[in-house]
C-alpha cells in the first residue's frame, strides 16, 4: 500500500526560527562546556559507561506511546476476541 501523505511542511531546517534556536543552543552549549571543562574532564573516563546506563533508561521511558508493557488500544483488542469466537 502507498500512501500519500499531503502537507506543507516544508522541513524543520527550513524555517528561520528553527535556525536560529539551533544557532543559540549550540553557542550556549559551546560556552557552558567551556566554563564548566574543569568540573567535566574528570567524568571523560566514565562517560561511555553512563551513556550505556542512559540507554535502558531512555528505552524505558521514551516507549510508552508504542504500545510496549502489556497494554493493548481496545480496538485490537475487540476484535482479536470476535476472531477467536
Amino acid at each position: 500500500m502507498e500512501y500519500k501523505h499531503d502537507s506543507n511542511n516544508d522541513g524543520v531546517m527550513k524555517s528561520r526560527a528553527n535556525i536560529a534556536l539551533i544557532v543559540f543552543l549550540l553557542i550556549g552549549a559551546y560556552f557552558l562546556v567551556t566554563e564548566h571543562w574543569a568540573h567535566l574532564s574528570g567524568w571523560i573516563p566514565y562517560w561511555p559507561y553512563l551513556l550505556l546506563l542512559a540507554c535502558p533508561l531512555m528505552h524505558r521511558f521514551m516507549h510508552g506511546g508504542h504500545g510496549h508493557g502489556g497494554h493493548e488500544p481496545r480496538e485490537a483488542s475487540t476484535e482479536s476476541t470476535q476472531e477467536k469466537k
